[in-house]
C-alpha cells in the first residue's frame, strides 16, 4: 500500500534531486518530489526499502551509496535518524559531500543538534557547497499528506532556491535565521509538545477516574480554550488506550536529549521538559518505545 498521499502540486521547474533516508519520513517525502515532477535519486541502508520505492515511483533511480546518489543533483535532501547517521551520509569518500557538485545545496531533514548543523554547514562551504537544517514537523501523516511544516537555518540564497522543492512535501517552508536555527526551533516545538501532551495526559486520566464520558468532555472542551493540535489528534485515542498513530517515544526521548544539552549550553531552565522526559523513560521501561507519544497516560493507569 502506498505511503504517499495524493496532492496538488504547485508547478515548479523539474530539478535532479537526491534524497537519503528512506524511513516512515522520508519515503512519502521523496515521493512527493517524484510525483511533482522532479528527477529523484534515492539512497536507503535497506537496499530493499529503495528497490520499494523506486517501485512506486517509476522513472526514478536508486544509488548504492550517498555519493552516487548525489552526483549531479541540484539539491540533496536527508532525513536519517541522528547526529551519528547524518554525519555517515554527508562525509567521507562515500559520502554525500564526496559527489556533490560545486554550488549544489544540502538540505538537513533529520532532528539533530545546532552543533552538527553548524558543523555541517562550515564543511559545505569549504567545498563550495551549501547546507540548510531543515527538521519538519508534523509527524507520519503529514509527510504522507505532504503538509509538513518546515524550520530552516542557513543562506537566504540557497533557502530561496529549495524552498520551491520542497514544497512538494509541506505545506509552510520558513527560514528562522542562520545555520542551526532550524534545529533550535524544532528544539522549541518539542518543548511545547512534551507540556502539551502531558497536560493532556493528566486531564484524560482524571476525566476517566472521575467518570465522565471524555469523548463527550473532548468535543466539548475542544471549543475553547483548551484546544490544541494534540487534543484534537490523540485526545480521543488516548482515551481508548490506542498508540499506534506516528512518532515514537524512543524517538521523542532523542528529541527531548538535544534539547536538554541544547539547554545546558544556553542557560534555559526547562523543569517542565525535564520531568516529562524522566516520564518518557518510564513509557520506555514499560514496553513503549514503539508506542506514539501520546502514550504518557500509560504512566497514569
Amino acid at each position: 500500500m502506498s505511503q504517499i498521499a495524493a496532492k496538488t502540486y504547485d508547478a515548479t521547474p523539474a530539478k535532479k534531486v537526491a534524497f537519503l533516508g528512506l524511513g516512515v519520513m522520508g519515503y512519502p517525502m521523496a515521493g512527493h518530489l517524484a510525483r511533482a515532477g522532479h528527477h529523484v535519486t534515492v539512497y536507503n541502508r535497506s537496499d530493499a526499502k529503495a528497490t520499494a520505492w523506486a517501485a512506486e515511483c517509476p522513472g526514478n533511480a536508486t544509488a548504492p551509496t550517498p555519493r552516487e546518489a548525489a552526483a549531479g543533483a541540484d539539491i540533496v535532501f536527508a532525513c536519517v535518524g541522528n547526529d551519528a547517521d547524518l554525519r555517515s551520509v554527508v562525509l567521507g569518500p562515500d559520502g554525500a559531500f564526496a559527489g556533490m557538485k560545486p554550488g549544489a545545496i544540502f538540505v538537513d531533514h533529520t532532528t539533530a543538534s545546532a552543533s552538527v548543523a553548524r558543523e555541517l554547514s562550515a564543511q559545505a562551504q569549504k567545498q563550495g557547497l551549501q547546507f540548510i537544517d531543515a527538521p519538519v514537523s508534523g509527524g507520519q501523516a503529514g509527510a504522507q499528506n505532504g503538509l509538513l511544516t518546515v524550520m530552516c537555518g542557513g543562506d537566504a540564497a540557497a533557502f530561496d532556491a529549495v524552498k520551491p522543492v520542497g514544497m512538494a512535501f509541506s505545506r509552510a517552508f520558513t527560514l528562522l535565521g542562520e545555520s542551526g536555527a532550524g534545529q533550535l526551533a524544532k528544539m522549541v516545538n518539542q518543548i511545547c509538545i512534551a507540556g502539551l501532551v502531558q497536560g493532556l495526559s493528566e486531564a484524560i486520566a482524571f476525566g476517566q477516574q472521575a467518570g465522565l464520558d471524555m469523548h463527550q468532555v473532548l468535543d466539548v472542551i475542544g471549543k475553547g480554550a483548551a484546544q490544541s493540535w494534540q487534543l484534537d489528534n490523540r485526545g480521543k485515542t488516548m482515551a481508548d488506550d490506542k498508540f499506534e498513530f506516528g512518532f515514537a517515544v524512543d524517538w521523542m526521548r532523542k528529541d527531548l536529549g538535544l534539547v536538554l544539552d541544547e539547554a545546558k549550553r544556553n542557560g534555559a531552565r526547562l523543569p517542565v521538559t525535564a520531568l516529562v522526559d524522566q516520564f518518557y523513560a518510564d513509557v520506555q521501561k514499560m514496553g513503549g518505545g514503539r508506542w506514539d507519544t501520546s502514550s504518557l497516560i500509560r504512566r497514569l493507569r
